[in-house]
């Protein structure tokens, strides 16, 4: 199996999976992310207790690179601070940008750096980071 392979398979699994699609009992921050030329809407919701983001879900629709990015994404932040996953959302925008290449800070992102190559596919860039700015913004940084 070659990579690319690999890649298209993990954004599959995280596209189909629900495990962070669904409603979140009492969230204590709930933000909209939308991409009006795409389409892409997801509302991500949060609970945090002491600055630590206890559980993360979202609910919305979008395409496969949406999906599975605010799959991800969650996956990635879930039981960090606040700060560390704000520096997780700098480093994924930094990749998609081609500005952050190294290899020990890309795997901060886990499963995340299988989107690095969107970076080459300039209409899919907003799908990627979607989520990303989503969370930025619900944590009262624009």
């Amino acid at each position: 199996m070659d990579l690319n392979s690999i890649y298209t398979q993990l954004i599959m699994e995280h596209n189909k999976s629900g495990h962070n699609k669904r409603p979140l009992d009492s969230p204590d921050i709930i933000e909209r992310g939308h991409n009006p030329s795409c389409g892409d809407d997801i509302t991500l919701q949060l609970k945090i207790s002491d600055k630590i983001i206890e559980d993360a879900a979202f609910e919305g629709v979008g395409c496969a690179i949406s999906q599975a990015s605010t799959s991800m994404m969650i996956d990635l932040i879930k039981g960090k601070d606040i700060e560390e996953a704000l520096s997780l959302v700098e480093t994924f925008i930094g990749m998609i940008k081609k500005e952050i290449t190294s290899d020990e800070e890309l795997e901060k992102l886990e499963d995340s750096i299988v989107l690095q190559n969107i970076a080459n596919m300039p209409a899919r860039v907003k799908c990627a980071v979607l989520a990303w700015h989503t969370l930025k913004e619900a944590l009262g940084y624009n």
